[in-house]
């Protein structure tokens, strides 16, 4: 299986209301150092079954969001995560 792969395997199973870092996703994907490249892999997710918007930096800041900033903000509330 490709880190691709892995990486979209762990993203599904977050579920609605909580939230992974991407360097937890990292090392669930098996390689823990690369949460440069979870960024850019979920960057590139077009599919509507890949929760992007539950990944988040380290420090609780929200990061990127193909659809914007915005957007992942107002899903994170819409599921609870954020009040």
């Amino acid at each position: 299986m490709t880190f691709q792969k892995k990486v979209f395997s762990v993203v599904k199973k977050i579920p609605r209301g909580k939230v992974l870092t991407y360097k937890e996703v990292a090392r669930r994907a098996g390689r823990p150092k690369a949460y440069r490249a979870v960024g850019n892999i979920l960057n590139k997710n077009t599919s509507p079954k890949i929760p992007c918007h539950r990944v988040i930096h380290s420090d609780g800041s929200l990061g990127g969001y193909r659809e914007g900033n915005l957007a992942k903000r107002r899903r994170l509330v819409e599921e609870g995560y954020i009040k």
